[in-house]
């Protein structure tokens, strides 16, 4: 975009009466590597560029994009977001404010672009062996390795300058067990704000190994007999349930619309005060970090919940606006093809003092849900409604036989007051979230928890 086309755009805005503007510019390239049936299934590349502009008139906020940067283009949607409005008031942009930010890793950063794809086959044929190396029950293998690199640039009508370079990559590698007609699956897709370096350490082809060890174990393990139940939690990717259900009500994207059962609750006991939950832009090489969101506020660390508290939530620009919060460096987009809306980051609860060990010896008869899959939530209500890809009775303490086909069901706002120990193996997993502005790459997490009281749904 050439230099002065952005005031010129800004200044068009203000003088149509608005109260705020801003323009979003991105180029986004990214690539995509995947393998099934022992061969490269896949390959693509892809580059996203696009402008996007928004303009405040109080609190009706107007937005509009393109895949060009042309004067006449984006003066033209200015013009008719500004129609749309039909205001007039005149006012002068501020100046002198700009920054440049890059990602955490430039330092070490290996740029995908350089490395290209036939770089990656090697990545997804040693977890295509090393999983299938583990029996003939495994009967499928999928991996893949995707990489984005992202550039953007903010201007806005309080004077704001901004630029910031991200790149994403990310492994995956799923298993399948077959016996007769049973079938289950393993995954595992570790992620990281960064290049190619991320992949000199990850451990592939274990990684493989595991997933499909854990398929072949749920393969012949019995279904549970479901019922009102404590559950002890596993680490890591544990945590979606907590970003589903506790997370999302915690945007000011829900509370603004009083679509959150936290609404008028800041201050207030919520959970167990054993619970602190965080979430934290702020971590080198997180798969959800940010250095500025994309609104171009600097990113930060957000306690959400502290000893059972609810301290705060997570703002953007709109919803610190009209519920009179801080801005907590929050507001996220897929693409300039969206506009920017409070979102998590790296969500997580933090560690805690109890082992797994102290957990399992205070349970008589439970389950242990070792590791999460996906489910659904209800972001309004926090209802949600998850499976567990590998789990264990517990017996008098101890962990007894392996079972399948458990799934978690509950209240979000209900579970946290039961919520009774937390463990002190805290660990982060990568995953996309999805909202009204698109997907995004975030981070959940918590170590092993307690639950003292939950619905399991078994076959």
């Amino acid at each position: 975009m050439h230099s002065t086309l952005p005031e010129k755009i800004l200044n068009f805005c203000l003088d149509a009466g608005a109260d705020f503007a801003e323009i979003y510019e991105e180029e986004t390239r990214k690539t995509n590597l995947s393998l099934k049936d022992n061969a490269i299934e896949g390959a693509s590349a892809s580059i996203i560029y696009g402008v996007g502009i928004r303009m405040f008139f109080g609190n009706e906020v107007l937005y509009g994009f393109a895949s060009d940067s042309s004067e006449n283009t984006l003066l033209g949607i200015a013009k008719d977001l500004a129609c749309a409005r039909n205001a007039k008031r005149v006012a002068n942009m501020q100046s002198g404010k700009e920054h440049n930010y890059t990602s955490f890793n430039e330092v070490l950063f290996k740029d995908p672009r350089i490395s290209g794809q036939a770089f990656k086959k090697d990545f997804l044929f040693a977890a295509n062996s090393s999983a299938r190396a583990k029996g003939e029950k495994i009967i499928q293998v999928e991996s893949g390795i995707s990489d984005a690199v992202q550039n953007i640039k903010i201007w806005n009508s309080e004077g704001l300058k901004i630029s910031d370079k991200r790149a994403r990559i990310r492994f995956s590698v799923n298993a399948t067990a077959a016996e007769g007609s049973e079938r289950t699956n393993a995954h595992e897709a570790p992620g990281a704000l960064g290049g190619y370096e991320f992949l000199d350490s990850l451990p592939v082809e274990n990684l493989s190994a595991l997933c499909a060890e854990r398929a072949l174990r749920m393969l012949s393990a019995p279904y549970i007999k479901g019922g009102q139940m404590p559950v002890v939690m596993g680490n890591a990717f544990g945590g979606v349930i907590f970003h589903e259900a506790c997370g999302h009500p915690l945007e000011t994207e829900a509370v603004r619309r009083q679509a959150s059962p936290f609404c008028g609750k800041l201050g207030e006991q919520i959970a167990h005060s054993v619970l602190t939950a965080i979430d934290d832009g702020t971590l080198s090489g997180v798969w959800g970090s940010l250095a500025v969101d994309d609104e171009g506020t600097p990113t930060q660390k957000t306690i959400l919940i502290e000893n059972g508290i609810l301290k705060n939530f997570l703002s953007d620009r709109v919803g610190a606006k009209e519920l009179g919060l801080p801005l907590t460096g929050s507001a996220r987009r897929e693409s300039y093809k969206y506009a920017p809306v409070s979102r998590m980051r790296n969500t997580f609860i933090a560690p805690g003092e109890s082992t797994l060990e102290d957990m399992l010896a205070t349970v008589d008869n439970g389950l242990y849900a070792a590791k999460m899959a996906g489910g659904s939530v209800n972001p309004a209500t926090g209802e949600f409604n998850f499976a567990v890809e590998e789990g264990y009775e517990i017996k008098n303490g101890r962990l007894a036989d392996v079972v399948r086909g458990a799934t978690l069901i509950g209240l979000g706002h209900e579970i946290l007051p039961r919520i009774s120990m937390v463990g002190n193996d805290l660990e982060l997993a990568a995953g996309m979230c999805g909202a009204s502005s698109g997907h995004v790459p975030t981070a959940v997490g918590q170590p092993s928890i307690k639950v003292d009281s939950i619905l399991v749904g078994g076959r």
